[in-house]
């Protein structure tokens, strides 16, 4: 406990924790002031996230980075489910399938591009395992043809609503059970070819199991940050003239996956890019192959009605070419700070077009 506090004290960014109870203290008395949440709401998400990000890198220190990415990005994704399982309930289906489109693009280029320009800015080169990277990309690919099927067979589906909520279902069920193989396949059965190649440079990591109390307490402080987060974010987007398009592409997964982005980035400058590469194209897949089937079965329970998995076809392209982007540059297994500028230029012409250019159903 006195590593956790002198942490704190040490760490300006972890006084920002002070918001944590205002903002949910501040719900409690007045939830109609909607542009004062919001903000209140991203400062305390900040600094948990950079806590989460020093209680997985202390467990990833014992259990290896592959192990470590895949908890990051189980618990950071926590934050969008949240989000997202908010959304679903209050029938903002639009709203959803941007937020997923958007932490799987935003994760493909912009966490993967920065990590690997700050990493650069340090290090001449930097190499990681580019098995990692390739087992994650041919799962995205898995995931984009998932995505891809329903919304090129629209029209004949637009008639016929109960064919495609059947043929959603079949496509959760699919990608879900290729998520878990895969997951036997990369820490069961062929987990040596899955070694970390990185050479790290860190301070001494907690006692495992004060950071794996630290992440249990701290995952629940961002699920109830982001429950405010979600009521709030949708008057402020009003107030901005902003689309949920939007929002749930660019806003939503840039704060919701803050925790993520802090453990790849200090990752990345720390020379452990494996691990960066693990969270960033990690937390992508499995929200592609397990976050979004899960939130369409979960739809026929708590939504007014079932969400299929049929996007407007600029998402799909996002999705397409962010994961081609996304293999093309993780291939060699090596980095520079110029490969993450490239990826994060390719980021921001999708933010740019959908700000300019939202989509007709919004």
């Amino acid at each position: 406990m006195s590593a956790l506090l002198t942490l704190i004290r040490r760490t300006p960014l972890l006084w920002l924790l002070v918001f944590v109870p205002i903002v949910l203290v501040g719900h409690a008395v007045n939830p109609g002031a909607h542009i004062g949440l919001f903000v209140l709401s991203v400062l305390a998400i900040v600094p948990l996230a950079a806590l989460l990000s020093h209680a997985t890198e202390s467990v990833a220190a014992k259990t290896g980075d592959t192990v470590g990415g895949l908890l990051n990005a189980t618990l950071g994704n926590m934050t969008e489910l949240v989000i997202t399982l908010t959304a679903l309930r209050a029938g903002e289906y639009l709203l959803v399938k941007g937020s997923l489109a958007g932490v799987i693009v935003t994760n493909t280029l912009f966490m993967l591009g920065v990590s690997f320009l700050l990493g650069g800015l340090k290090y001449h080169v930097q190499e990681y395992n580019h098995v990692t990277a390739r087992l994650q990309a041919s799962l995205l690919f898995l995931a984009t043809i998932a995505l891809l099927v329903p919304s090129t067979v629209e029209d004949r589906i637009a008639g016929a609503p109960e064919l495609g909520h059947s043929l959603s279902v079949v496509l959760s069920v699919l990608p879900i059970a290729a998520y878990v193989l895969a997951m036997l396949f990369s820490l069961k059965t062929h987990r040596e070819l899955f070694a970390s190649l990185s050479h790290h440079e860190e301070g001494e990591p907690w006692p495992i199991a004060l950071a794996l109390v630290t992440l249990a307490v701290v995952t629940v402080l961002v699920a109830l940050v982001s429950e405010v987060f979600v009521e709030s974010v949708q008057e402020a987007a009003v107030a901005l003239n902003i689309t949920p398009a939007f929002v749930g592409f660019v806003v939503v997964p840039l704060v919701g996956g803050a925790a993520e982005m802090v453990s790849a980035f200090a990752g990345a400058r720390s020379n452990r890019l494996d691990l960066s590469v693990a969270i960033a194209l990690g937390s992508a897949a499995q929200i592609a192959l397990f976050v979004a089937p899960v939130l369409v079965l979960l739809s026929y329970v708590i939504a007014p009605m079932p969400m299929d998995l049929v996007f407007w076809p600029g998402a799909v392209a996002m999705i397409f070419f962010a994961v081609i982007t996304a293999a093309f540059i993780t291939n060699s297994g090596r980095s520079a700070w110029f490969v993450g500028v490239l990826a994060i230029m390719v980021y921001l012409v999708f933010a740019t077009t959908l700000y300019l250019l939202p989509p007709r159903s919004s």
